[in-house]
């Protein structure tokens, strides 16, 4: 994956889009730091349909993404402390 400073990757954006599409995704860095990818529709919706629910998504969701077995409930059964029979 190739770097691309932030000012280079703006004043060359078509050279990034097609260095993008030809050769995968493109590293963007700013003041030397790694900032963003660029990547290619296709990938971009590839990697969107193998990710993950996020925690958000799973709790807001309609319909339980699996079953917790809960033990029912009924009369407890203890047993005598010691001495006290």
């Amino acid at each position: 994956m190739r770097s691309w400073p932030l000012h280079d990757a703006k004043a060359r954006f078509s050279e990034l889009l097609e260095t993008c599409l030809k050769e995968g995704p493109q590293l963007v860095t700013k003041r030397g730091a790694d900032a963003a990818v660029l990547v290619s529709l296709h990938e971009w919706q590839r990697l969107r349909e193998n990710a993950r629910p996020s925690l958000k998504e799973l709790l807001l969701a309609e319909t339980p993404r699996g079953d917790i077995p809960v033990p029912g409930r009924g009369r407890l059964h203890r047993r005598n402390p010691v001495g006290f029979d």
